[in-house]
Protein backbone atom coordinates (compact mmCIF):
# COMPACT_ATOMS: atom_id res chain seq x y z
CA UNK A 1 0.00 0.00 0.00
CA UNK A 2 1.31 3.60 -0.79
CA UNK A 3 1.47 6.23 1.59
CA UNK A 4 -1.48 8.44 -0.06
CA UNK A 5 -3.59 5.70 -0.26
CA UNK A 6 -3.02 4.80 3.56
CA UNK A 7 -3.39 8.51 4.39
CA UNK A 8 -6.98 7.78 2.13
CA UNK A 9 -7.58 5.39 4.33
CA UNK A 10 -7.12 6.97 7.72
CA UNK A 11 -9.09 9.94 7.18
CA UNK A 12 -11.81 8.13 5.48
CA UNK A 13 -11.62 6.14 8.86
CA UNK A 14 -12.38 9.23 10.81
CA UNK A 15 -15.39 11.24 11.75
CA UNK A 16 -16.91 12.30 9.07
CA UNK A 17 -18.25 16.08 9.38
CA UNK A 18 -21.09 17.60 6.63
CA UNK A 19 -23.23 21.20 6.73
CA UNK A 20 -24.54 21.79 9.48
CA UNK A 21 -21.99 20.76 11.45
CA UNK A 22 -21.79 21.15 15.43
CA UNK A 23 -19.05 23.35 16.16
CA UNK A 24 -18.45 21.62 19.70
CA UNK A 25 -17.12 18.36 17.68
CA UNK A 26 -14.55 21.19 16.29
CA UNK A 27 -11.35 21.43 17.81
CA UNK A 28 -10.22 25.14 17.91
CA UNK A 29 -6.59 24.17 16.62
CA UNK A 30 -6.38 21.70 13.85
CA UNK A 31 -6.50 20.67 10.37
CA UNK A 32 -9.31 20.01 8.18
CA UNK A 33 -9.67 17.28 5.12
CA UNK A 34 -12.31 18.03 2.56
CA UNK A 35 -14.56 15.76 0.52
CA UNK A 36 -16.73 16.15 -2.62
CA UNK A 37 -19.53 14.00 -3.66
CA UNK A 38 -18.54 11.87 -6.90
CA UNK A 39 -15.09 11.65 -6.24
CA UNK A 40 -13.84 8.43 -5.18
CA UNK A 41 -10.57 6.59 -5.22
CA UNK A 42 -10.18 3.19 -4.65
CA UNK A 43 -13.46 2.89 -3.26
CA UNK A 44 -12.93 5.84 -0.39
CA UNK A 45 -13.88 8.96 -0.66
CA UNK A 46 -11.08 11.27 -2.25
CA UNK A 47 -9.63 14.29 -0.81
CA UNK A 48 -9.81 17.54 -2.52
CA UNK A 49 -8.15 19.75 0.09
CA UNK A 50 -6.34 20.28 2.65
CA UNK A 51 -6.45 23.01 4.64
CA UNK A 52 -5.35 24.46 8.37
CA UNK A 53 -5.60 28.01 9.94
CA UNK A 54 -2.69 30.35 10.54
CA UNK A 55 -4.40 32.70 13.78
CA UNK A 56 -5.07 31.15 17.21
CA UNK A 57 -8.44 28.76 18.09
CA UNK A 58 -9.42 29.70 14.57
CA UNK A 59 -10.21 26.34 12.65
CA UNK A 60 -13.88 26.57 13.59
CA UNK A 61 -13.95 30.22 12.23
CA UNK A 62 -11.81 29.15 9.33
CA UNK A 63 -14.53 26.28 8.36
CA UNK A 64 -17.31 28.65 8.62
CA UNK A 65 -15.62 31.27 6.32
CA UNK A 66 -15.90 28.37 3.77
CA UNK A 67 -19.28 26.83 4.09
CA UNK A 68 -21.07 29.55 6.23
CA UNK A 69 -20.19 33.07 5.66
CA UNK A 70 -20.69 34.50 1.70
CA UNK A 71 -17.45 36.54 1.54
CA UNK A 72 -15.02 35.05 -1.30
CA UNK A 73 -12.45 37.22 -0.10
CA UNK A 74 -12.19 35.80 3.16
CA UNK A 75 -12.17 32.24 1.44
CA UNK A 76 -10.18 31.67 -1.20
CA UNK A 77 -11.72 28.17 -1.30
CA UNK A 78 -14.86 29.97 -1.89
CA UNK A 79 -13.11 32.13 -4.76
CA UNK A 80 -12.16 28.70 -6.54
CA UNK A 81 -15.29 27.16 -6.37
CA UNK A 82 -17.08 30.17 -7.63
CA UNK A 83 -14.68 30.68 -10.07
CA UNK A 84 -15.21 27.42 -11.53
CA UNK A 85 -19.10 27.84 -11.71
CA UNK A 86 -18.65 31.36 -13.36
CA UNK A 87 -16.34 29.53 -16.31
CA UNK A 88 -18.63 26.78 -16.80
CA UNK A 89 -21.16 29.05 -17.83
CA UNK A 90 -18.80 31.36 -19.76
CA UNK A 91 -19.70 34.27 -17.65
CA UNK A 92 -18.24 37.42 -17.92
CA UNK A 93 -18.60 38.33 -14.66
CA UNK A 94 -15.91 36.34 -13.59
CA UNK A 95 -13.67 39.51 -13.85
CA UNK A 96 -15.47 40.64 -11.36
CA UNK A 97 -15.66 38.09 -9.11
CA UNK A 98 -11.61 38.14 -9.15
CA UNK A 99 -11.31 41.67 -7.62
CA UNK A 100 -10.31 41.49 -4.17
CA UNK A 101 -13.61 43.85 -2.22
CA UNK A 102 -11.80 43.42 0.94
CA UNK A 103 -11.23 47.11 1.99
CA UNK A 104 -13.33 49.98 1.75
CA UNK A 105 -11.37 51.95 -0.76
CA UNK A 106 -11.26 48.82 -2.88
CA UNK A 107 -14.79 48.61 -2.84
CA UNK A 108 -15.63 52.29 -3.53
CA UNK A 109 -13.42 51.81 -6.71
CA UNK A 110 -15.03 49.41 -8.48
CA UNK A 111 -18.20 50.12 -7.21
CA UNK A 112 -18.91 51.20 -10.68
CA UNK A 113 -17.83 48.22 -11.87
CA UNK A 114 -19.36 45.33 -9.95
CA UNK A 115 -22.96 44.26 -9.67
CA UNK A 116 -23.51 43.82 -6.38
CA UNK A 117 -26.77 42.45 -6.48
CA UNK A 118 -25.16 39.51 -8.69
CA UNK A 119 -22.00 38.96 -6.52
CA UNK A 120 -24.54 38.55 -3.66
CA UNK A 121 -26.59 35.62 -6.20
CA UNK A 122 -23.12 34.39 -6.90
CA UNK A 123 -21.95 34.15 -3.40
CA UNK A 124 -25.47 32.49 -2.27
CA UNK A 125 -24.58 29.38 -5.53
CA UNK A 126 -21.13 28.98 -3.99
CA UNK A 127 -22.92 28.16 -0.34
CA UNK A 128 -25.21 26.09 -2.01
CA UNK A 129 -22.92 23.83 -3.77
CA UNK A 130 -20.10 23.87 -0.99
CA UNK A 131 -22.97 23.06 1.90
CA UNK A 132 -24.77 20.25 -0.32
CA UNK A 133 -20.97 18.78 -1.95
CA UNK A 134 -18.78 18.73 0.83
CA UNK A 135 -17.86 17.20 3.83
CA UNK A 136 -14.56 17.21 5.88
CA UNK A 137 -12.71 15.56 8.85
CA UNK A 138 -10.47 17.40 11.16
CA UNK A 139 -8.12 16.63 13.57
CA UNK A 140 -6.20 18.65 16.28
CA UNK A 141 -2.70 19.94 15.94
CA UNK A 142 -2.10 22.86 18.57
CA UNK A 143 0.74 24.51 17.24
CA UNK A 144 0.87 26.50 14.12
CA UNK A 145 4.41 25.19 12.76
CA UNK A 146 3.20 22.13 13.48
CA UNK A 147 -0.13 22.58 11.12
CA UNK A 148 1.45 24.22 8.42
CA UNK A 149 4.35 21.61 7.87
CA UNK A 150 1.73 18.61 8.08
CA UNK A 151 -0.83 20.45 5.62
CA UNK A 152 2.30 21.45 3.40
CA UNK A 153 2.48 17.09 3.50
CA UNK A 154 -0.50 16.14 2.96
CA UNK A 155 -1.31 18.07 0.08
CA UNK A 156 2.20 17.25 -1.78
CA UNK A 157 1.55 13.75 -0.83
CA UNK A 158 -1.81 13.44 -2.60
CA UNK A 159 -0.79 15.56 -5.42
CA UNK A 160 2.19 13.90 -6.35
CA UNK A 161 0.05 10.56 -6.15
CA UNK A 162 -0.65 9.50 -9.60
CA UNK A 163 -3.55 6.99 -8.61
CA UNK A 164 -5.33 10.21 -6.95
CA UNK A 165 -7.44 11.31 -10.23
CA UNK A 166 -10.63 13.32 -10.30
CA UNK A 167 -14.13 11.89 -12.19
CA UNK A 168 -14.31 13.33 -15.52
CA UNK A 169 -17.26 15.82 -13.86
CA UNK A 170 -15.11 16.93 -11.28
CA UNK A 171 -16.08 20.47 -11.27
CA UNK A 172 -12.27 21.45 -10.78
CA UNK A 173 -11.76 20.92 -14.51
CA UNK A 174 -13.74 23.86 -15.32
CA UNK A 175 -11.58 25.83 -12.97
CA UNK A 176 -9.75 28.76 -14.71
CA UNK A 177 -6.69 28.01 -12.60
CA UNK A 178 -4.43 25.33 -14.87
CA UNK A 179 -3.37 24.06 -11.25
CA UNK A 180 -6.71 23.06 -9.89
CA UNK A 181 -6.91 21.07 -12.67
CA UNK A 182 -3.71 19.57 -12.79
CA UNK A 183 -3.59 18.33 -9.54
CA UNK A 184 -7.19 17.22 -8.62
CA UNK A 185 -7.52 19.17 -5.89
CA UNK A 186 -8.90 22.94 -4.54
CA UNK A 187 -5.66 24.47 -4.25
CA UNK A 188 -3.10 26.09 -5.76
CA UNK A 189 -0.06 25.89 -3.00
CA UNK A 190 2.01 23.86 -1.52
CA UNK A 191 1.29 21.40 -4.87
CA UNK A 192 3.92 18.76 -5.90
CA UNK A 193 6.68 19.59 -2.66
CA UNK A 194 7.36 16.96 -0.43
CA UNK A 195 5.41 13.81 0.36
CA UNK A 196 5.36 12.21 3.15
CA UNK A 197 7.85 10.01 4.30
CA UNK A 198 7.23 6.66 6.60
CA UNK A 199 8.50 8.09 9.65
CA UNK A 200 6.63 11.18 9.60
CA UNK A 201 3.08 8.85 8.38
CA UNK A 202 3.87 6.83 11.70
CA UNK A 203 4.27 10.70 13.53
CA UNK A 204 0.77 11.19 11.69
CA UNK A 205 -1.23 8.50 13.17
CA UNK A 206 0.36 9.36 16.51
CA UNK A 207 -1.40 12.30 16.77
CA UNK A 208 -4.96 11.10 15.21
CA UNK A 209 -4.71 8.04 18.20
CA UNK A 210 -6.78 10.82 20.24
CA UNK A 211 -9.23 11.94 17.40
CA UNK A 212 -12.76 10.33 17.45
CA UNK A 213 -13.82 7.73 15.56
CA UNK A 214 -17.07 6.80 14.27
CA UNK A 215 -18.19 4.36 17.25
Amino acid sequence: MNICNEIHQIFNGLKEHEFPFDQNEIPKNGIYILFEKGEKIDGLKRIVRVGTHTGNNQLQSRLKQHFIKENKDRSIFRKNIGRALLNIDNDSFLDCWDLDLTSRANIEKYSGKVDFEKLRNVEKRVTEYIQNNFSFAVFEVLKKEHRLKIESRLISTVSNCTNCKPSKNWLGLSSPKQKIKDSGLWLVNELWKQSFSEKELTELKEILKNTDVPG
